[in-house]
């Protein structure tokens, strides 16, 4: 019998169906009732606003610590920190270090879950991976040993090198060209590893070696094993800034349509399959706690990044390197969390008298 936590997973069961029923009524409601332009450059005073007064509230914040079992992420200075807000018509909000390049790491398991279902269809996730929370930790082999491999989700480490090996391509150089691109395409510029980043990783990565063995064992991987870990060692380890991660955050809110470059990056169909497993399992073990209180599907890695998707509005990125136990950067949390209450984001947050009236045919 599968054992989950009871932390997380009460709320984190109900998150398929209240994205869904909450969120896109709410959108259909926004959408029927807002003033013109509500999602657009219209709003700069409203949303500067938000992002100078978060930035400024927690610049001096201390608290958390960078990662540092992967050494070369110890080295980023502690003290960056980076708020950045993008609207639908591609018009950039930011404040801070929004130009300081850092290591994506889990982020990256999104664009990759994001090109198999485009690739695959969502059926082929679920059957081959899986979609549910594991209640355990994110990197936890006891759990893929009881489950045979089975009923994980893409945002995990046994599930997300499953994804990569996934990914089309018959050799490492077409499945790595297949990633690389996609990243590309969703932060609309060409990015690039940092070798530094990766070949810290790829030192240090004998626990992802043998989850990949033990999903092999269960017939649970798609590719070499050990060609898929390393595969997903260097996307963990492409290089971005904050605006790289908000014009990410956009595309997704976009519908998988780059909003500056109109780059159809995947459709909106893969886009309604990803933003569900961003919301019951995008940050570690605190995914229940921060959609609980945010209503935003997110992701978050240990590079100190985090994006949050306002679906059909906002993209939002925010990084600092130092992090709570959970793994999640503290700054950012905070700073995202200010933002969505302070410009009323929560699609959940539905007030007397502004749902769209149902009409009965």
């Amino acid at each position: 019998m599968k054992k989950r936590s009871d932390k997380n997973f009460p709320i984190l069961a109900m998150a398929f169906f209240l994205f869904f029923s909450g969120a896109g009524y709410q959108a259909s409601a926004q959408k029927k009732h807002a003033k013109p332009n509500a999602a657009t450059s219209s709003d700069k005073g409203g949303i500067e606003g938000a992002v100078n007064e978060a930035y400024n509230k927690y610049k001096d914040l201390k608290e958390g610590k960078n990662a540092d079992y992967i050494p070369e992420l110890a080295k980023v200075p502690s003290e960056q920190f980076a708020i950045v807000v993008i609207a639908p018509d591609g018009k950039v909000y930011s404040k801070g270090d929004a130009d300081a390049m850092y290591s994506i790491q889990s982020i990256s398991k999104v664009l990759t879950l994001a090109r198999d279902i485009e690739d695959f269809g969502p059926k082929a996730i679920q059957d081959k991976i899986g979609v549910d929370p594991t209640g355990q930790k994110f990197n936890s082999a006891v759990f893929v040993e009881e489950n045979k491999g089975k009923e994980l989700n893409p945002l995990v480490n046994a599930g997300a090198i499953a994804a990569t090996s996934m990914v089309k391509g018959n050799t490492y150089e077409e499945k790595w060209n297949t990633i690389l691109q996609t990243h590309n395409d969703f932060a609309g510029r060409q990015l690039s590893v940092n070798d530094p980043v990766y070949k810290s990783e790829a030192a240090t990565n004998q626990h992802n070696q043998a989850l990949a063995s033990l999903m092999n064992s269960f017939e649970r991987m798609y590719f070499d094993p050990a060609k898929s870990v390393d595969i997903y060692t260097k996307q963990c380890a492409i290089n971005i800034n904050t605006k790289d991660l908000a014009m990410i955050a956009a595309t997704l809110a976009n519908g998988g349509t780059n909003p500056v470059t109109k780059k159809k990056v995947v459709s909106p169909e893969t886009v309604a399959h990803v933003l569900p497993v961003m919301a019951t399992c995008g940050l570690y073990d605190d995914s229940g706690i921060w959609f609980y209180n945010v209503g935003l599907p997110a992701k978050s890695g240990v590079g100190g990044g985090i994006m949050a998707i306002v679906p059909g509005q906002y993209g939002i990125a925010a990084f600092s390197p130092r992090l709570d136990e959970a793994g999640n950067s503290v700054r950012a949390q905070k700073a995202i969390t200010d933002i969505v209450n302070k410009l009323g984001l929560n699609p959940y947050l539905v007030k007397p008298g502004s749902a769209a009236q149902v009409t009965q045919k």
